[in-house]
């Protein structure tokens, strides 16, 4: 199985910083998931393979985006507090 999530953003320096924040999680994916994040332009794009079962993809994908909203609130918190 295979998933692909493509988050759009409004300039390459916020996909840029969501990227990064959320790709330390790739690196720690049980056997028969691998999970690859990259910067596109102004989106940030997840690639996930996955041999296993439908449920753990769904999770997987669950927290990815979890990981993203909470870079996304971080991020609105420091441009907030910097304006």
């Amino acid at each position: 199985m295979q998933a692909t999530i493509t988050l759009e953003y409004n300039d390459s320096k916020t996909a840029a910083a969501v990227a990064e924040a959320v790709s330390p999680d790739n690196s720690k994916a049980p056997k028969g998931l691998k999970v690859m994040t990259q910067r596109q332009g102004a989106c940030v794009v997840t690639t996930i393979k996955l041999k296993g079962k439908t449920a753990t993809l769904i999770a997987t994908i669950d927290d990815l985006l979890e990981s993203v909203t909470t870079a996304e609130k971080a991020l609105h918190v420091i441009r907030a507090k910097t304006s």
